[in-house]
Formats: structure tokens, sequence, C-alpha cells
């Protein structure tokens, strides 16, 4: 099998930071154990292959800490974990209050790298930061693959460039150990045909060794059964659980054989008449294909702005009180667990008839605990609490933008997301 040569560069301070926002648990484990994560992301990639390492480098400022719960992390503890996961860990102690200078270190050594023998053909750009974003435009230029790595929402201009982006819900099912799906967000990985269904893109030959393992055959099993046995079009995310049941996670193995998401998996199975729509699949000779398709939700012109500024879903607004009750029963219920959370409120949600994506609640889940209402807390946070947070970070993140915003567009934006108008702007932003 053909390796990709790969280049990987970490900002620790900027994705610990931002897995601490999300799970404090899981960003102990991303910093203490980096070696079983970097195992697993060397399995994941959307052409199937494997990748080979020919640059490791952590930036890590040694004089750095966080505060979780009533302790405070010292970033240089994390060093020797680093060093025995093959990482060259670079120091890069503060030059001011907030810049530690590990970005202009990334993006000097990347440079460098371009000329090196053998080559790179793959960097992997393990931070949020937008300042990254005309290294991602160099790199691009000279025909490399990229991938970003950010827990955090980051901005589309910056992910629009790389060829892959790993999100905060998927970089904790990377650290956790558990199955990822690259095309968890069909509008990042799936193409509309003329025929107005999704058709996932065709699977990289080098996955083909799947296909021939006993887990890979019972997958196909189970899942032609059901289709056979259907009488109308399939719900995804309930098959998709039903095959996770039955083979459990192990047998599955990262990234659905290694084929790139459930939806490939689905594709590589060349069932006779299959059709894929963003939740349903269907056989288009015996079923009745779903109405409307992938039709826009109509939306006031601030939150169309919204969606091209920072990407916020497109729900309808009676939708928005729904998501923050599922994550409010999700968090009174269950120990944080960031991928499990997204899953769990995606099947409620469905239940419900909504049909909203991991990757749409992954972005509440980051903008509540941005706002302060992380769902770890406790006592665990009510619907209103997240909705609060939610809402006071998408305002935070309009100010601090360069986007204009008059007061009538920030009363719509608030009313849009459910807010109560006098609540949202009297609490402060969580910090560190």
């Amino acid at each position: 099998m053909h390796h990709t040569r790969t280049a990987l560069y970490l900002d620790f301070d900027n994705v610990f930071s931002g897995l601490c926002e999300l799970d404090p648990l899981a960003a102990e484990r991303f910093a203490t154990d980096p070696g079983a994560w970097l195992r697993r992301l060397s399995e994941i990639s959307d052409s199937g292959e494997r990748r080979r390492w020919l640059v490791l480098r952590c930036y890590l400022n040694p004089g750095g800490s966080l505060r979780m719960g009533t302790e405070r992390k010292q970033f240089h503890r994390y060093r020797a974990a680093f060093v025995r996961a093959g990482f060259d860990v670079v120091d890069c102690p503060r030059y001011n209050a907030t810049k530690n200078g590990a970005d202009i270190r990334v993006v000097v050594d990347a440079i460098d790298a371009l000329s090196t023998e053998p080559v790179c053909e793959e960097f992997i750009i393990a931070s949020g930061d937008s300042d990254m974003t005309p290294l991602l435009q160099r790199l691009r230029r000279a025909d490399r693959r990229t991938l970003i790595m950010s827990p955090l929402d980051a901005a589309e201009a910056y992910t629009s460039i790389a060829d892959q982006v790993l999100n905060g819900h998927q970089m904790l099912a990377l650290v956790q150990g558990e199955s990822i799906d690259l095309d968890d967000d069909p509008s990042e990985e799936i193409t509309l045909q003329g025929d107005g269904a999704w058709h996932p893109e065709p699977v990289s030959a080098h996955s083909s060794d799947a296909y021939g393992s006993d887990a890979y055959g019972s997958f196909r099993s189970i899942v032609t059964r059901e289709y056979d046995s259907a009488a109308e079009p399939l719900n995804l995310a309930s098959l998709a659980q039903q095959v996770r049941n039955e083979l459990g996670p192990a047998a599955i193995g990262p990234n659905w054989f290694g084929l790139g998401g459930f939806s490939r998996a689905l594709v590589s199975l060349k069932l006779p008449g299959m059709s894929l729509s963003q939740h349903l699949l269907w056989d288009r000779n015996r079923h009745q294909p779903p109405e409307g398709g992938m039709q826009k939700v109509p939306v006031p012109e601030p939150i169309e702005r919204l969606r091209d500024l920072m990407n916020l879903p497109r729900l309808p607004q009676d939708w928005w009180p729904a998501v923050y009750g599922a994550l409010s029963d999700y968090a009174s219920e269950h120990t944080f667990n960031m991928t499990e959370c997204t899953a769990w409120s995606r099947d409620r949600l469905s239940d419900y008839g909504l049909r909203v994506s991991r990757q749409h609640i992954g972005f509440v889940v980051n903008g509540a605990a941005r706002g302060g209402s992380p769902l770890y807390k406790d006592p665990p946070p009510t619907a209103e609490e997240i909705g609060e947070a939610f809402v006071r970070s998408v305002l935070k993140r309009i100010e601090s933008s360069e986007a204009v915003f008059s007061e009538e567009d920030l009363a719509v934006v608030k009313e849009w997301l459910d807010a109560p108008m006098d609540h949202v702007a009297s609490v402060p932003e969580q910090g560190h």
C-alpha cells in the first residue's frame, strides 16, 4: 500500500486550550497520550491511504498554563509525552501578553519543508489560528494536500483552503478512540447531482483492503438485509447506529473500515438502485424518492450573512429551542462526551422530525462553551442557559470581526436564535 508522506505541525497552546473548552478530560488525554491519537490519525484519510510521518513538530510555551477546574495545568508537564510519541518539541515562550510566536515558527518550518527531500505530500496544521491562512495558500500553490485540525470554529477563509478539516467533535473522537465520520457534514463531502440525490465521492482503490475482511462482510450483510426489507427510505443515522450495535466499534475500525465515513462505506457496497440524500438511503426502483430535496431554509438577511461569516447553521427559527433542549437533556442525563453528545442529540431531534446534523449540533456545543455554558459544568446547564451562552458567543464573534451589523441586525439575530433579549448581553463570555 502506498503511504502519504506527511508533515504535522501542532500549535499546542491553541489546540489544548480549545479542547479544554469542549471537554477537559479529553484535552488531558490528548496531552498525556499523543501517541495513541497519532496512530489513529495515521490511518484516517479521505483517500484511504495510511500516513507516514516525515515531520512531527509540537510548538509549546514552556511557561504557559491553563486553569481546569480548581487546578492550573502547566504546559511544560506535557513535553515528555510528546517527546515519547516522536515529536520534536519546540519551545515558544510568549513575545507579549497574547502571542507566543508559534504561528511564525510553523510558517517558517513548513515553507522550509517544501524544499526538503524527500518531498512531503501532505501538511497537517493543528491550529485554529486564521493567521495561518497565507501558509495554506502557499501550500496549495505548491500542490500539497492540507488538513486543518481545529477544536473550535475557525474562520471559513482559513478552513475553505484546506483539502480536509477535522473539527472539534471529530478531534475528540480521534482522541477518545471512537469512530470518525469524515462525511458527517454532507455539505463538505457530498455533491448534488441532477437527479436530486446526494453522491459521495468514489472510494480510493487504496481502501480496497477493507473489502475482504470478515467485519466488512458482516457490514454488507446487515445493510443488505435492511435495504432489501425496507418498505420506505432508511434513515442513515438510525442505520449507522444499528450497524454499530450489531458489529461493535472495534469491528468497524477507524473511520468505517478506513473508507472515509458511513456514506462512503455504503457507496462501496454498490447496492442495486441505491440513492442517498442528506439523511436517507433508498432504492430508486422500489421507493418513492423523498420530497423536497435539500431546499434552502429561508432566513433573514442578517442570518444569511452569519452563514457566510461563521458557518452559522441554517436552521428554521423554531428549531433552535429544540436544539438547546436536546443538549440540556443530554447534559443532565449523561457524563459529557462530545462524540456521544452530538450523536445522541441528533437522534433525539430526529425523533421529533428535526433533521439536524452532528456538525451543526457540535457548532452549538462549541458556541455554548465559549459563551460560558459548557455542557460538562456542574450542575448541568439548562436549555435557556445554553441558548443564552450560544447567542452571546455569536455576538462576540460578530463584534471581533470586521463585519458591520446594525442594532436592528443584532436584534434580528437574537430573535432568530431564540435568545431572551434582556439576558444575552448581561453575562461576559467565559475566559481562561
